[in-house]
């Protein structure tokens, strides 16, 4: 049996912990798996709090990027987010030493994933992050090693759990979008502060990893089309039922012959489809590869557990020898991304307004819809309610997005639209 394997970790937040406790309470079983023994031998936080783990042989560091440098570490895990300041100082840190480095931090990878990148491989060493997407759900491996005979044109996937289970508990309920919100907060599956979360922001970090694995391209954050769910409410989560459809925030990532469509935004999906049945805080991401089809992960996205868990497996790979190129290959052989822009999709949509009840409405909108060559597939207006406000329903054929932009810029200067459209994709994937 070789020498133990030397960790350090940075962050002491749910992840961190959750990982300690997972290398303690398995160590037998971690042995086993990778003929060596596994040691913990420095770890670092904002505070040096009792902790409900054994730190009896642990050194304790107050600045996790002395102890990057300084530890005797062979592996370094930057469990402490954020895609700037001291979590990106710890892993440059640690490849410029020659450590191993294993992070949760997409955000990070998503700012500067093919920097640190070309950093590690010139350095030797592994930069793993198979907890940074979709939490305990094995995808990152899946796509580069199980799947590494494929090539894609297509992932997507729920990769946020906290606006999953918001779209769920909303239809499951008929309740509002901020009434559900305050539930999840309170659960503990929401931040006090949501944005990160609902505004799409955390999905489109996790969208351009995948993106950049799936296709060979460099990472492109920048170039993700983001949108969250605010807008979404009851009313469009019971017309939804009502079409066929259920509502899910999905990120979308497809290489085409003009280039690469990324976007994460709320999608009304056939209710038939595998993706529209994954409730709650699940997460799912789904791949089709020119080889295998369509394969589906699907699992926790989320929590101390479950990330853990992955963050564990990498360990295990490291542990083992295996050292891998960070987005399944060589960080110098990564294509410039060329962006494909929303406006270039060509789809179906789902558009709401709020009108004004009288004659000649749904004649004025039909009129703008005929001019920018949009066919209706369906209308529907349940209420009447003379010089009052009902809502109206429309849905359409496939059309380019750009056109549907148009309409709804005319549509919204109407005097008898009375709120802001709200539209919604349709997507069958």
């Amino acid at each position: 049996m070789s020498e133990p394997l030397k960790i350090a970790i940075a962050g002491l937040g749910t992840v961190g912990t959750g990982t300690v406790k997972l290398i303690q309470e398995n160590l037998g079983l971690l042995t086993l798996r990778t003929g060596r023994a596994i040691s913990i031998v420095a770890v670092s936080a904002r505070s040096k709090k009792n902790r409900d783990f054994d730190m009896s042989d642990i050194t304790w560091y107050d600045d996790a990027v002395t102890m990057a440098a300084e530890s005797d570490a062979d592996v370094v895990m930057e469990l402490i987010g954020g895609s700037e300041g001291i979590a990106k100082d710890v892993v440059e840190t640690a490849i410029a030493k020659g450590r191993h480095v294993i992070t949760a931090n997409k955000a990070l990878l998503a700012h500067h994933g093919a920097e640190l990148a070309r950093k590690a491989e010139e350095a030797g060493v592994a930069l793993a992050y198979e907890a940074a997407v979709a939490g305990g759900i094995p995808v990152i491996k899946g796509i580069r090693e199980g799947l590494a005979a494929n090539s894609f044109d297509l992932v997507y996937g729920i990769l946020n759990g906290t606006c999953n289970f918001i779209l769920s508990n909303m239809r499951e309920t008929g309740r509002d979008f901020e009434e559900v919100l305050f539930e999840a907060q309170e659960l503990g599956y929401a931040e006090a502060e949501p944005s990160f979360d609902v505004d799409g922001i955390d999905a489109s970090h996790k969208l351009s990893l995948l993106a950049s694995l799936a296709f060979g391209s460099e990472v492109d954050f920048d170039s993700v089309y983001i949108e969250g769910i605010r807008a979404i409410s009851s009313l469009d989560i019971a017309y939804a039922d009502e079409l066929g459809y259920r509502i899910k925030l999905l990120g979308i990532a497809r290489k085409t012959q003009d280039g690469i469509d990324q976007r994460v935004h709320p999608c009304m999906v056939p209710a038939e489809q595998p993706i529209a049945l994954v409730e709650g805080v699940l997460n799912a991401v789904v791949c089709k590869g020119n080889h295998v089809g369509t394969s589906v992960f699907e699992g926790a996205g989320a929590g101390g557990g479950p990330t853990a868990s992955a963050v564990v497996a990498d360990l295990v790979d490291i542990a083992r020898g295996t050292i891998l190129p960070t987005f399944g290959i060589p960080a110098t052989k990564l294509e410039k991304a060329i962006a494909q822009p929303v406006e270039t999709r060509e789809g179906s949509y789902y558009l709401r307004l709020t009108v004004e009840d009288r004659p000649g409405v749904i004649a004025d909108i039909a009129a703008i819809l005929k001019r920018e060559k949009i066919s209706v597939k369906s209308l529907l207006q349940h209420e009447s309610n003379p010089g009052k406000a009902v809502p109206l329903v429309i849905t359409t054929q496939e059309t380019v997005e750009l056109a549907m932009i148009r309409a709804l810029e005319s549509i919204s200067g109407l005097d008898c639209v009375l709120e802001k459209p709200n539209m919604i994709r349709i997507v069958s994937l």
